[in-house]
C-alpha cells in the first residue's frame, strides 16, 4: 500500500517544470478558426498569492524560490550585470538583516527611554528639565549618595503645587495624581487601540505562533499596527498596569520584518522567504527585551518559529546581535546595558541548594499551571459576557485598582525593571534599600566585605510588603493579561533572606561568611515562574544567564525550569501562548504533540457519505460561466481539476484566488473571452467548432503534483505529513479515483474532537 504519492493523471502528455510541479509551459495552438489563448505567458498580479485568514502552501513557495534561486544562478554566467545581481541576491538577506536589528534596537530604545519618563510622571517632574526622568534628574546634583532620590531639582506633585512634601495631605494629593496619570495613560492607549489599530493589543506571540506556522493575518504586522503599538505599549508599562513589554517588543521587531521585507522583491513576493526573516525578527525582539541575543534565537527556534532553516539561525543571531547594539547606543545608561539586570555573585552553590531550588521549580510550575487556568477561564468570561463589549471600561476599571493597591506599597509602585534590579542584587556597603537594612553599620568594614550583622526593621518591613506585592501581582495579573491594550508577562521575582546559623547550613557555612547568594534565590524564583507560565526550557536558561550575567549559575536555573515544566504540564500541557492559540481559534498544528489515535484519512475527508458530491473541475469541458458558478457558490480555497466527472481521475489542483483573477484578467485584456469559452487546464484541448469563441488556457496556474494519500492512510501519518511539509490541503484517492479532501481546518478539528474538545473552535479556514 502506497500511503503517500504525488500522481498526475493526464490522457495526454505534459511538460512539467524542473522540481516544482508547476507547468510553465504556456504554448498556444488551434482549435479550427478558433484561436487558443493563454494570456498568463507573463504572471498577473496576484496570482500565487493568498486571501486573508488562509493557510500558505509551503511546497509550493519553497519550490517558486528554488526556481528563481536556479535561474538567478544560470543567469549569472551570461555577464556581469547578471553575477552582480546574483551577489546581491545571496547578500539581500544579511542586509536586510541588519535593517531589522537598527530598526527594532531604536524603537525599543525609545520605548524603554519613554516608558522611564512617564513612569516617573506619576509621581513628580523635573524642574531642570521636564524630559528627564527622576534618576535623568538627579544626575548634576550635589546631594549624597544615600539621599540620591532626593535632589532638588525633582519635585512630587505636592511639592510642586502645595510648596512641601510632607503630612497627610500631600500625602493624599500625590496618591490622587498618581492614579489620575495612570487613568490617563491607560485610557488613552485603549482608545488608540480601539480606534486605530486593533490588532495591537494583548502580548502579539500567540499570533506570530500562528502566522509563523503559515496562517495569513492581513494587517497583523502592518505599519499601522507598528506605529499604535509602540506608543501604546509605553503608555500602557507607564499605567503602572501589572503587564511586561518583552512580548509585544517580539510583535513590534516582527512588525519591523514584515514592513522591511517589501522593500526586497525576493521575500516580498514569496511568503515562505518572509517567514524566515519574521523567526530572526522575533529573536531580534527577544535580544531587545531582555538584553539577550543567544536567549532570543533560542527563544525563536524553541517557542514561535515553524520553519527554521540553518541560514536563518546564523541571520536571527546577526540581527539580534545589531539590535542588542543599536539598543545600547541609544540607551547607554538605561537599565538596558548589554544585559538587563546584571548581578555579580562571588559565592559558589552548594549542591544542597539543589533541594530549594527544586522546590522553587515546584512552586513556578504551580503558579505557571494556575495562572494559565485562570486567565484562560477569564478570557473566555470576557468573550462570552457583555464584559467583552467594554473594553475600554474594563482597562480603566483594572488601571484604578491596580493604581489605587499600587501606591502605598513602594516595591508595587516601582516599575517592575526596577523591583526585579532591586531584588537580582546582593545588598553592598553603599545600598540605601530597605532590604538591606542591618542593625549594625559599616564602621568595621574593611574593602568590599560585609561584617556579620542581624536583619534590621527595614529588612522586616520589606518582607511583608514584598508579600502583598506578591499577593497583588498574582491575581491582579490574571484579569490584566489579555486586555485591549499591549500587555506582555513580566518577571515574576522572589527575595531570599538567609539564615546562616541554622543547622542546615553548619556543614559548608564558615563562621561570618555568607554561605547563600540571596539574589540567586531571586533570579531561580524568576525563572521558574517564568518557566512554569511559557513551558521554555533551554531557551529560558540562557535568557536568565545572558539577562544577569550568572554563567556558573546554569545548573540551578536549569533545575528550576525544568521542574517547573514538569509540574505544569502534570496539570495542563498547554503554556499561556497556546493557550490563548486555542481560545482565539487560531489554526496552528503544534508540532510537539503526537497523535496516537487510530483513525483513517477516509474517517476525516470531506465529503462524508451524508455530504453532497466533492466540487470539482474539468480539465476541458467546462466554460467561464459554469467555473463562476462554482466560484460564487462555494467558499473553498481552491478546486480540484479531474479529467471527467465520470472517470474523477486527478489532474491537478487550483487555488481559488487564482481562478478569479485570470479570470477577470482575462474578460478584461483579451479579445474574445466570453462567458461561454471553455476553460482548459491542458495543454492540447479538444477541437473546437468553428464559430467557437477563443479558448481560455489557465495551465500555468494548475498545481500539477498536488499531494494525495489514500482513503486507507492512517491519519497519524497524515498529521505528520501536514506538520512536517506546512500542507494546506491533501487530497485523498482510490485506486487513482479521487474521493475527497482533507484541510489543514479538518487535521485541527479532528485533533480537538480526539482530545475531546470543541472542533468548532477552529474559527479560521
Amino acid at each position: 500500500r502506497v500511503y503517500l504519492a504525488q500522481i498526475t493523471w493526464e490522457p495526454v502528455p505534459v511538460l512539467l517544470s524542473s522540481g516544482t510541479g508547476f507547468s510553465s509551459y504556456n504554448g498556444g495552438g488551434m482549435n479550427g478558426t478558433s484561436t487558443m489563448m493563454d494570456f498568463l505567458e507573463e504572471p498577473l498580479p496576484g496570482v500565487g498569492t493568498y486571501e486573508d485568514f488562509n493557510t500558505i502552501d509551503w511546497v509550493r513557495e519553497k519550490s517558486r524560490d528554488r526556481d528563481r534561486h536556479r535561474e538567478i544562478t544560470n543567469r549569472s554566467k551570461e555577464s556581469t550585470w547578471a553575477l552582480l545581481h546574483s551577489v546581491s541576491d545571496a547578500f539581500s538577506g544579511w542586509l536586510l538583516m541588519l535593517l531589522v536589528g537598527l530598526l527594532a534596537g531604536s524603537l525599543a530604545g525609545l520605548i524603554d527611554i519613554s516608558a522611564h519618563w512617564m513612569t516617573d510622571l506619576k509621581e513628580g517632574v523635573c524642574l531642570a528639565g521636564f524630559w528627564f526622568n527622576h534618576e535623568h534628574c538627579c544626575w548634576k546634583s550635589n546631594t549624597t549618595f544615600t539621599d540620591r532620590d532626593k535632589c532638588p531639582e525633582w519635585k512630587s506633585w505636592s511639592q510642586l503645587i502645595l510648596g512641601h512634601g510632607e503630612g497627610a495631605f500631600a500625602y493624599i494629593l500625590n496618591y490622587f495624581m498618581y492614579v489620575i496619570w495612570a487613568l490617563m495613560f491607560s485610557l488613552l492607549a485603549v482608545l488608540l487601540v480601539k480606534g486605530f489599530a486593533p490588532y495591537a493589543c494583548g502580548s502579539g506571540i500567540p499570533e506570530i505562533k500562528t502566522i509563523l506556522s503559515g496562517f495569513i493575518i492581513r494587517g497583523y504586522l502592518g505599519k499601522w499596527t507598528l506605529v499604535i503599538k509602540t506608543i501604546t505599549l509605553v503608555l500602557a508599562v507607564s499605567s503602572g498596569l501589572s503587564l511586561g513589554k518583552e512580548g509585544p517588543l517580539v510583535h513590534v521587531a516582527c512588525c519591523c520584518g514584515n514592513i522591511l521585507c517589501h522593500l526586497f522583491t525576493k521575500y516580498r513576493k514569496n511568503e515562505a522567504k518572509r517567514r524566515e526573516v519574521l523567526s530572526a525578527a522575533a529573536a531580534a525582539g527577544v535580544s531587545v527585551a531582555f538584553g539577550a541575543p543567544i536567549g532570543g534565537v533560542l527563544f525563536s527556534l524553541e517557542e514561535v518559529s515553524y520553519y527554521f532553516p540553518l541560514k536563518t539561525l546564523w541571520r536571527s543571531f546577526f540581527a539580534a546581535l545589531v539590535a542588542a547594539f543599536t539598543l545600547r547606543s541609544i540607551n547607554p545608561f538605561g537599565n538596558s546595558r548589554l544585559v538587563l539586570f546584571y548581578v555579580e555573585f562571588h559565592m559558589p552553590w552548594h549542591l544542597l541548594e539543589l533541594v530549594p531550588f527544586i522546590l522553587l521549580g515546584i512552586f513556578g510550575g504551580l503558579w505557571g499551571a494556575f495562572f494559565i487556568r485562570s486567565n484562560i477561564a477569564w478570557c473566555r468570561r470576557r468573550k462570552t459576557t457583555r464584559l467583552g463589549k467594554y473594553p475600554v471600561l474594563e482597562v480603566l476599571v483594572v488601571t484604578a485598582i491596580t493604581a489605587i493597591l499600587a501606591f502605598p506599597n513602594e516595591y508595587t509602585r516601582m516599575s517592575t525593571s526596577e523591583l526585579i534590579s532591586e531584588l537580582f542584587n546582593d545588598c553592598g556597603i553603599l545600598d540605601s534599600s530597605k532590604l538591606c537594612e542591618y542593625v549594625n553599620d559599616f564602621n568595621s568594614t574593611k574593602g568590599d566585605d560585609l561584617p556579620d550583622r542581624a536583619a534590621g526593621p527595614g529588612v522586616y518591613t520589606a518582607m511583608w510588603q514584598l508579600a502583598l506585592a506578591l499577593i497583588m501581582k498574582v491575581f491582579i495579573t490574571i484579569f490584566t493579561f489579555g486586555m485591549k491594550v499591549p500587555s506582555g508577562l513580566f518577571i515574576p521575582s522572589m527575595l531570599a533572606f538567609y539564615h546562616h546559623d541554622w543547622a542546615i547550613f553548619s556543614g559548608w557555612c564558615s563562621p561570618g561568611a555568607d554561605c547563600i547568594t540571596p539574589g540567586l534565590y531571586a533570579m531561580v524564583g524568576a525563572a521558574a515562574c517564568l518557566g512554569g507560565v511559557t513551558r521554555m526550557t533551554v531557551s529560558l536558561v540562557v535568557i536568565m544567564f545572558e539577562l544577569t550575567g550568572g554563567l556558573e549559575y546554569i545548573v540551578p536555573l536549569m533545575a528550576a525550569a525544568m521542574t517547573s515544566k514538569w509540574v505544569a504540564d502534570a496539570i495542563g500541557r498547554e503554556g499561556i501562548y497556546d493557550a490563548h492559540i486555542r481560545l482565539n481559534g487560531y489554526p496552528f498544528l503544534e508540532a510537539k504533540e503526537e497523535f496516537s489515535h487510530k483513525t483513517r484519512a477516509m474517517d476525516v475527508m470531506r465529503p462524508r457519505k451524508s455530504d453532497p458530491a466533492l466540487t470539482v473541475i474539468t480539465q476541458d469541458t467546462m466554460t467561464v460561466e459554469d467555473v463562476e458558478a462554482i466560484v460564487s457558490s462555494t467558499t473553498y480555497s481552491g478546486y480540484p481539476v479531474v479529467v471527467s466527472r465520470a472517470s474523477q481521475r486527478l489532474v491537478g489542483f487550483v487555488l481559488r484566488r487564482d481562478l478569479i483573477i485570470s479570470i477577470e484578467n482575462a474578460r478584461k485584456k483579451q479579445d474574445g473571452i466570453v462567458s461561454t469559452s471553455v476553460i482548459c487546464f491542458t495543454d492540447y484541448c479538444p477541437p473546437l467548432p468553428p464559430s467557437s469563441p477563443s479558448v481560455l488556457k489557465l495551465r500555468s496556474i494548475l498545481d500539477l503534483s498536488p499531494f494525495t494519500v489514500t482513503d486507507e492512510t492512517p491519519m497519524e501519518i497524515v498529521v505528520d505529513i501536514f506538520r512536517k511539509l506546512g500542507l494546506r490541503q491533501c487530497l485523498v484517492t482510490h485506486n487513482g479515483k479521487l474521493l475527497g479532501i482533507i484541510t489543514k481546518k479538518d487535521v485541527l478539528k479532528h485533533i480537538a474532537q480526539m482530545a475531546n474538545q470543541d472542533p468548532e473552535s477552529i474559527l479560521f479556514n
